[in-house]
C-alpha cells in the first residue's frame, strides 16, 4: 500500500544543533499559518483563538501555550502556530469560519525554519542583540513580545517565552544562513556580557 500521508516532513537542516555560550537548536517543524486581513474581524479572531486555546495578542505580542500560538505580525497580519499534525484541521476551520472575503489564511508550515536559543537569559538576548536592531534589554524587549526585523541580512521574527529561551522563525531557504551566524555569534570565545 502507498503511503497516503507522503514522506514524513524532514527539517531544513536535520535537527542541527550547536553548544556555545548559548545552545542553538533546528527545532522540529511546527505547522504555521499566515492570516491576513483586518485583525479586528470578530470571525478572524475567534477562529484564531479557538484553533489555539490562546488568547488574542496585543500589538508586537504573542499568546502562547505549548506548541499553539498567535504572534502579531503587522497591522493586517497573525503568525498561528499549532502542533503540525493539526494543521490541517486548522486550515479547514479558518475555510468555513472566516466570513470576509478579504481574509486569508495560508499555510506556510514547510516554508519556515524554526530554530531556539536556550542559556542564561542575559546570553541568550546577547546572541540576538549581536545580529537584529533591537534592543534585547529585559526591560525593552519582554517575555511575551515577539519582533519581526532582520537577522544579519535576512528576515526573521523571535520571541522569548520564558527568561533563557528564545525562539526564532525564518524563511526555510535561509536555514543554513541562520543557523550559521546563531552559531557564530554563541561562539564560547564571544561573550561580550551585555546583558549582565
Amino acid at each position: 500500500m502507498s503511503d497516503l500521508m507522503g514522506p514524513a516532513p524532514v527539517n531544513a537542516l536535520n535537527g542541527a544543533h550547536f553548544d556555545g555560550y548559548v545552545r542553538v537548536t533546528e527545532e522540529p517543524l511546527r505547522g504555521m499559518i499566515t492570516l491576513r486581513g483586518d485583525l479586528t474581524d470578530q470571525s478572524l479572531r475567534r477562529v484564531a483563538t479557538a484553533v489555539t486555546g490562546c488568547v488574542m495578542p496585543d500589538r508586537r505580542g504573542i499568546s502562547a501555550q505549548g506548541e499553539a500560538a498567535i504572534a502579531w505580525m503587522s497591522p493586517d497580519e497573525l503568525l498561528v502556530s499549532l502542533p503540525l499534525a493539526e494543521t490541517g484541521a486548522a486550515m479547514a476551520r479558518f475555510a468555513a469560519d472566516m466570513s470576509d472575503p478579504a481574509l486569508s489564511a495560508v499555510e506556510v508550515s514547510h516554508a519556515r525554519s524554526l530554530f531556539s536559543l536556550i542559556g542564561p537569559d542575559g546570553l541568550v538576548r546577547e546572541v540576538i542583540a549581536k545580529l537584529a536592531p533591537v534592543d534585547m534589554d529585559p526591560d525593552a524587549f519582554a517575555i511575551g513580545e515577539i519582533r519581526r526585523t532582520h537577522l544579519g541580512q535576512v528576515a526573521a521574527a523571535f520571541w522569548c517565552p520564558v527568561p533563557g529561551r528564545i525562539e526564532l522563525v525564518c524563511f526555510r531557504s535561509v536555514a543554513e544562513y541562520v543557523f550559521t551566524i546563531l552559531c557564530d555569534a554563541a561562539r564560547e570565545d564571544g561573550i561580550v556580557g551585555l546583558y549582565g
